[in-house]
């Protein structure tokens, strides 16, 4: 088990440290005990809380009513809520090394 994900039953649970204002949105690796996303979107507005929870949805291949921000709004260190997802979490990291 890593620390960047927790699954309890159909919902999984992630910790990220993510960097607004980067050139393209993509996973930047682990950080510390967190998921490192770039993201291209600004962080003015909650735009990149809402790009995030979209990227999120995409790489769980949920819709973005089953993502959900649970801490951080405001702080780059963030947990989003993922349900009924049958994508495996390490296997993001494989695919975005």
């Amino acid at each position: 088990m890593t620390g960047w994900y927790r699954r309890s039953s159909d919902v999984i649970t992630l910790t990220l440290h993510v960097q607004p204002g980067a050139k393209r949105t993509e996973i930047a690796g682990l950080h510390g005990e967190a998921l490192k996303i770039r993201l291209a979107a600004p962080p003015v507005e909650g735009r990149a809380n809402e790009a995030l929870l979209k990227f999120i949805a995409q790489l769980f291949e949920v819709p973005l009513r089953q993502v959900e921000l649970k801490q951080g709004g405001q702080s780059r260190h963030k947990v989003v809520a993922v349900e009924g997802s049958k994508v495996d979490p390490e296997g993001l990291l494989k695919a975005n090394p």
